[in-house]
């Protein structure tokens, strides 16, 4: 129940840091399905890899809200593949319980690319909206 309840805070924080760019504090889970807390928990479960592959520059946020396998390591393309499915169902979830309709989905990717951009750590590779490969 502890780990639900600091997942639930976590994902909290990331929404709440979404609100300058968008109404994405507007987007809440009405119902923590099975699916979403498996999800959620698998991000948590591999975070610390993500993070440490982003500080090495073999993966970076892109502009449409999930990770980039920027070096086409077997590792970290297993690892891309798993954290990007996972968000995936989140966005997705986010999009049809708040009713967003047909754009929604891509409403949601666009305000966590942003927020994973403003996030980044000093030297992190993000990529700009206008599709562009920097470091942080």
């Amino acid at each position: 129940m502890k780990k639900i309840y600091t997942t639930l805070f976590v994902l909290c924080l990331v929404l709440g840091s979404a609100l300058p760019v968008c109404k994405a504090a507007d987007y809440d889970f009405k119902e923590l399905t099975p699916e979403i807390k498996k999800a959620l928990s698998n991000r948590q479960t591999r975070y610390a890899q993500i993070q440490a592959l982003k500080r090495e520059g073999v993966i970076g946020e892109n502009n449409k809200g999930y990770v980039s396998d920027l070096k086409k390591d077997t590792t970290s393309t297993t690892l891309t593949a798993a954290e990007n499915r996972d968000r995936r169902i989140i966005y997705e979830n986010l999009a049809i319980q708040n009713k967003l309709g047909s754009t929604g989905l891509l409403e949601v990717q666009r305000a966590f690319a942003e927020v994973q951009r403003d996030k980044a750590g000093a030297g992190d590779m993000v990529q700009t909206p206008s599709g562009d490969w920097e470091k942080k």
